[in-house]
């Protein structure tokens, strides 16, 4: 591994440390003199939107345990599927450290990608005063078997990590309707083709209407500004329904994309958005919350 990779390593783990110490401090300095600001709450319902991250980040002791899928069709075959040609499942285990810092973990069984992240709510939405709840995500990945588009240099595991950071700032404009921008910078530690770029830059925007009750639409596009040269990519565009259900999370969702890790949604979708075979790809998520701490289900 090279010194440039051993530096963005120590790097991480640098800043992950100092989020840490941060939010500890933060959390003791509240036990102390109390906040008596008033928080808008439930911008989003769950710490993704459709594909990306949402500002939220779960409860202290809170445990999300997740299961996002895509399926969809292969062009010019005869297919006897029942559902679908293909299907890709992410598995994840999200864990809320406190109020404000949330770790996850998860894998992907199509491209093999493994990820793992920490999502930090540096400022939280003021009622009457601050508008904007503003969080970091630093997310790291490595892709452990060749997928459509072969991108990494070797198969050698320091030349297979992507590094993903996101500012997500997002607000509750109405008690129905919530926007979020996630400008987002993408390093990969090696690059196979000399037209790609290692650094790619994206900004993601969306969005959430409450309809009533329980449901709501949610809508969801990432724009990439220095796409991939060696192959022909597609923005990333979803739209869905999310269904609540006390401790549970589904959502249904029509996409263009198959994969399901931030950097690879955003910078690899190979296909447009409209109905045709392999270009339509439905998406389903089932959410389940487990509670540790007391008094967190009345939350």
């Amino acid at each position: 591994m090279s010194y440039h990779k051993y530096f963005i390593f120590l790097a991480l783990l640098y800043i992950n440390g100092s989020v840490l110490a941060q939010s500890s401090l933060l959390e003791e300095l509240d036990k102390n003199y109390g906040d008596h600001t008033e928080y808008e709450i439930a911008t989003f319902k769950s710490s993704r939107i459709l594909m990306g991250h949402s500002t939220e980040t779960l409860k202290k002791g809170l445990l999300e345990v997740g299961s996002r899928s895509r399926f969809w069709n292969l062009p010019d075959i005869e297919s006897q599927s029942f559902i679908a040609d293909r299907m890709s499942t992410r598995f994840s285990l999200e864990y809320g450290i406190n109020n404000r810092l949330t770790y996850g973990i998860g894998g992907t069984t199509l491209d093999g990608i493994f990820d793992t992240f920490f999502k930090y709510k540096l400022i939280k939405q003021e009622k009457g005063g601050f508008p904007f709840n503003i969080t970091l995500l630093q997310n790291g990945s490595f892709q452990s078997r060749t997928s459509d588009i072969n991108l990494y240099q070797s198969n050698d595991f320091d030349d297979k990590l992507s590094f993903t950071s996101q500012v997500l700032i997002s607000s509750k404009i109405t008690p129905q309707f919530s926007l979020q921008l996630s400008p987002t910078y993408i390093h990969r530690t090696s690059i196979r083709s000399e037209e790609d770029p290692n650094n790619q830059l994206a900004l993601g925007i969306g969005g959430r209407y409450k309809l009533g009750g329980h449901v709501s639409i949610a809508t969801e596009y990432y724009r990439v500004f220095n796409p991939l040269e060696s192959v022909d990519t597609y923005n990333a565009f979803a739209i869905g329904v999310n269904w609540e259900l006390s401790d549970v999370m589904l959502q249904f969702q029509m996409t263009n994309t198959q994969n399901l890790e931030e950097q690879a949604f955003m910078t690899q979708t190979l296909n447009n958005f409209n109905f045709n075979d392999g270009n339509f790809v439905f998406g389903f998520t089932g959410i389940f919350n487990i509670h540790f701490h007391n008094g967190l289900k009345n939350r």
